[in-house]
């Protein structure tokens, strides 16, 4: 289970996250969704250490993060997508997949791995020599996934995996997320798609300039009257 509890965030003298407290149950996908701005990217990258915290704590089964390094946290069990997908342009697919697992030392249990990661994503297979900066951006979020799934990880940030991917690829990403839940996987999703946050969270927080102002299970949170206007488009 993931735990932050009072949670203040600031760059440089403007506080962008305000006293801010949430919990991720183990086996569940919980989502944040809010406008441009809100501080939803800022969270996960505060999470993972990316973004150092001013006040707060953030806990992990129980041990706290604010004192370990990414390395360390990512052998916890925490793994991050992040927003834009940010793969390794200049190696092949297969590189990329190698990279994310830099912390395992046992070189068969990479290429373990690797053949599990070609299994859920199938089409990383066929284009396992490939660079990565010459795929579509539907194949090299599929990519960051795979890369970020390498370690096995108990719980996955993802941060906007549909941003500028077509209807139909959207809908692939959105089923690759209910299948890492079925994995038994924990995910904390950042979406701008609110429609499709909501269809395959268990829970969610809507987030406002650092503050969360609601929150709840999901299928209560999509019939709210405020959440329809604000982001169903209702």
């Amino acid at each position: 289970m993931l735990k932050v509890a009072n949670l203040i965030v600031r760059y440089g003298d403007i506080e962008v996250i305000h006293g801010l407290s949430m919990v991720v149950p183990d086996g569940e996908v919980v989502a944040f969704i809010g406008a441009n701005g809100a501080g939803k990217t800022t969270i996960l990258k505060t999470i993972s250490r990316l973004v150092e915290s001013t006040s707060g704590e953030i806990e992990l089964n129980g041990v706290s993060l604010l004192s370990l390094s990414a390395e360390k946290i990512i052998a916890l069990g925490l793994a991050h997508v992040p927003e834009g997908r940010e793969v390794f342009a200049g190696m092949s697919v297969e590189e990329n997949l190698e990279m994310g697992g830099f912390i395992l030392t046992d070189k068969a249990l990479v290429k373990k791995r690797i053949e599990d990661m070609y299994r859920l994503f199938p089409r990383l297979r066929e284009r396992r020599k490939q660079f990565a900066g010459t795929l579509s951006g539907g194949e090299q979020q599929m990519l960051s996934i795979g890369r970020a799934l390498m370690t096995d990880p108990s719980i996955i940030l993802m941060d906007e995996p549909s941003m500028g991917l077509s209807p139909i690829l959207v809908n692939e990403i959105f089923a690759i997320v209910q299948n890492i839940k079925a994995m038994g996987k924990t995910v904390l999703l950042v979406e701008q798609n609110a429609k499709k946050a909501l269809q395959v969270a268990d829970y969610v927080y809507v987030l406002e300039t650092g503050t969360i102002v609601l929150e709840g299970k999901a299928d209560v949170m999509i019939e709210n009257d405020a959440i329809k206007k604000a982001y169903l488009g209702a």
